[in-house]
Parts: C-alpha cells; structure tokens; sequence
C-alpha cells in the first residue's frame, strides 16, 4: 500500500528530527533570525496568499473571525519579532531539573529533553505555523503542522519563508513541515501515529479540540476554549471594572482570552452596568439574565445556553450575583477553566478568588486579554492549555521539553 503524503512527511521528519534534537543553542538562534528575516523578505507573497483565503472564506464565517485570518504587515512584523524574542530566552534542552545521590552512591540526574517529533493541528490561525515552528525549533523538536483549509495557503506561504530562512542555517529545513492534504484522512493519520507523533497539540474551536481528544492515540494537550468571566465584586472601583470589562471583551472578541461572561455584585448592579452599557453602546450586544435586565432593559434576555458558549463575537452574557461565593460557584460551573477575573478593592475578596477558582490565569484589577505567550515574556506561544497535567495555562518553550533521568555509578549492582 503506498504511504500518503502526509505519512511520508512524518517519516522525514523522523529521520531528519536529530538535526534539531541536538542543536546547539547558537545554531538554532542564528536559525530563528533567519527565519524571521525571511518572514519579512516574504511579505508580498503571504500577503496575496492571504488574500486567497479571505476571499474564500467571505460570507463563510463571521466579520470577527475574518479578521483573525487576515494578515497585515504589522500583523506579520509581530510574527517576526515573537520568533526573535525566543532567540533571548534560555535554552530549555538540558536544563538540570533535580540531582541526588542515592544512598548506595548513585548520582542521579534529572534533565530536560525535547519531545522529538511534535504535532500540530490548527485552524483559521495563520500566524500559529510561525509560532510553533519557531516554539518548535528553539525547544529541539522536530514539528509536522496540519492547517485548517480555511488558511491553508496563507499557512503554505509562512512555511516557505521559514523554510527558507532555515536553508541559510546550519539546521536543515526537513525538521518543520506543512501537511498538503486538508481533509480529515490527515488529521486521522496524525492523531493515530503512534511511535511516531511524540505530542499533539489542537489548537482552534470546540468540536477541533473535542474531535482531537477524543480519538488520538499518541499524546495530546489539551488547549481550551475560552468562556472567560470577569467578576465585578461589590468593593470595586467601577471605573476600573468598566475599563477591564470593555477591554476584555472589545479588544479582540475572536480570540479564546476575550471574556464572555460579566458577574456583578447586587449591590454595585444598579450603578454599574448602565456605565458597562454606554461602554458597550452599538458595540457589543448583551444578554443579560433576570436581575441584570432591571438594569439593562434594552439588552437581550439571556438564553439557557448563553452562560456555556464562548461567542467569539461581539456578544457577552450578563448575570447579577449575591457575592462572590455565588460568583465562584457559577463560574465552577461554567468555566472551561482559561481565564478569570475579579475586579474589587477587598484584598480578602480577591485573595479568595484567586484560591478558589480553578483556572489557569486568575486575574485580580485586569483584563483577560493578558492570557498569552508574548505578554507573559514567553516569546511566541502553542495555545493556553486548560489541563493539569505537565503544562497548564501559555505553553512556551519549557512546556515543550519533557525530561529523562541521568544516572552515574561506579560498578553498583542491585541486589
């Protein structure tokens, strides 16, 4: 039976992974510049690929999404300085995590080790194949990208020109590649690569994610979807949870850390969420729950499912709390466990919060918007991983490394 293209790129990668496995640090910065160099150089040609994509894609998905596909210059130069930004930070391969010695001499070693070949499936998210390439690459590992369809020519056109940049490098350019096949067979080939594909990561909407964790056999990281919250407690500065409430809404909708969802203490209600509402006047449509309409009698009544969708839109659902133990509750309910905030003035309230809710960024006086790679100095980013287990909130470079156990001894024997 003839391999597909797409198992075809993975058998590459595994026999070209050591050319990055074990790089040293100045040879994969020197690649990283040229990558981003490249990316500039290329500007024209993923601009029009881009363009390709837009075009297809107009009348297909919402204005807000349109605008997550769409490439820029500025938004391309922001590409290229994510790439460099790794180029200053600590190598993660080799790092010594722990060392002891056993009582029976052993010296015992624990260092950290690139995954090999990493997997990534994405969609609508073009500046994801700069970000994880380059992730991939300072990390040591070797990565295969799988693009949703709706970007894919914009996706081939990065790939070229890092391609290119690492062509000028010491490190070949067969250690990152694009799958050519969008259809779902790709996917399926990627997901069940057992001893092949050392971690997965899906990174886009639900049912992407879902369809991932669900039925790969190889190991996957979970990224989530965002139904952020943004809790206005009753000692708030309501200025201040007027300015992160729009912010975290308005900035960007269609990215998983924009907030979806707005608690209020009773108390404050009746005062701040007409100000929330001028904030958000011809903007942003609200739904609010019962006790929120008091206040809000022009917004939509809230639905029975508007507390569990993540809009990614415009759109935010509004409810009215009595303190915050009910604002913990709602959000342990409703939470896909991303992004909180609590707005208030009360130390003991926001000392609460944060022990309390079980997110992987719990903000206390500022927005959600903050959850990200680039913002918390970790250069570029994979996506916000909503697990527990070995990487939790922006995956970096540390989050891509794994570890093994070194062990000296001097003849010892177990008896």
């Amino acid at each position: 039976m003839t391999e597909s293209s797409t198992q075809q790129l993975m058998d590459s990668l595994l026999a070209n992974k050591a050319a990055v496995n074990l790089a040293n640090t100045a040879d994969k910065n020197e690649a990283l510049a040229l990558m981003a160099d490249r990316l500039l150089d290329h500007e024209a040609e993923i601009i029009a690929a881009n363009q390709l994509d837009l075009e297809k894609a107009k009348g297909q998905i919402p204005d807000v999404m349109l605008d997550r596909l769409r490439l820029t210059p500025d938004r391309l130069a922001g590409m290229a300085s994510g790439i460099r930004a790794l180029i200053d930070l600590p190598d993660p391969v080799g790092r010594l995590l722990g060392e002891h010695t056993a009582d029976n001499g052993l010296k015992i070693e624990k260092r950290s080790v690139p995954f090999g070949l990493i997997g990534m499936i994405y969609e609508s998210r073009p500046n994801v194949t700069s970000d994880v390439a380059a992730l991939a690459l300072k990390s040591g590992n070797a990565a295969l990208l799988r693009s949703g369809k709706d970007a894919f020519n914009s996706a081939n056109a990065i790939m070229q020109a890092l391609k290119a940049g690492l062509a000028k490098s010491k490190i070949s350019p067969k250690v990152i590649e694009l799958v050519q096949d969008t259809s779902r067979q790709s996917s399926t080939e990627m997901m069940t690569a057992r001893g092949k594909i050392d971690l997965l990561i899906p990174r886009g909407g639900r049912g992407l994610i879902r369809a991932v964790v669900d039925n790969a056999k190889v190991p996957v990281i979970e990224t989530g979807t965002g139904i952020c919250h943004i809790y206005v407690n009753k000692a708030a500065n309501l200025d201040e949870a007027v300015k992160i409430t729009a912010n975290a809404k308005m900035s960007r909708p269609s990215v998983c850390n924009a907030a979806e969802v707005c608690l209020v203490d009773q108390e404050v209600a009746a005062d701040f969420l007409p100000r929330l509402a001028a904030a958000f006047a011809g903007k942003v449509e609200m739904r609010a729950d019962e006790r929120a309409k008091e206040f809000l009698p022009e917004a939509k009544a809230a639905g029975p499912d508007d507390f569990d969708t993540e809009f990614l839109d415009y759109i935010m659902a509004i409810k009215v709390v009595d303190g915050i133990e009910e604002a913990i509750d709602h959000i342990a309910k409703h939470s896909t466990h991303h992004s909180e905030a609590i707005v208030t003035e009360d130390q003991a309230a926001a000392d609460r919060f944060t022990q309390a809710v079980d997110s992987a960024a719990v903000y206390v006086n500022a927005s959600t918007r903050f959850t990200d790679g680039g913002e918390f100095g970790l250069g570029c980013e994979l996506g916000i991983s909503t697990q527990k287990m070995h990487a939790r909130g922006p995956m970096g470079l540390n989050e891509l490394n794994s570890y093994k156990y070194i062990v000296r001894g001097q003849g010892q024997v177990r008896e």
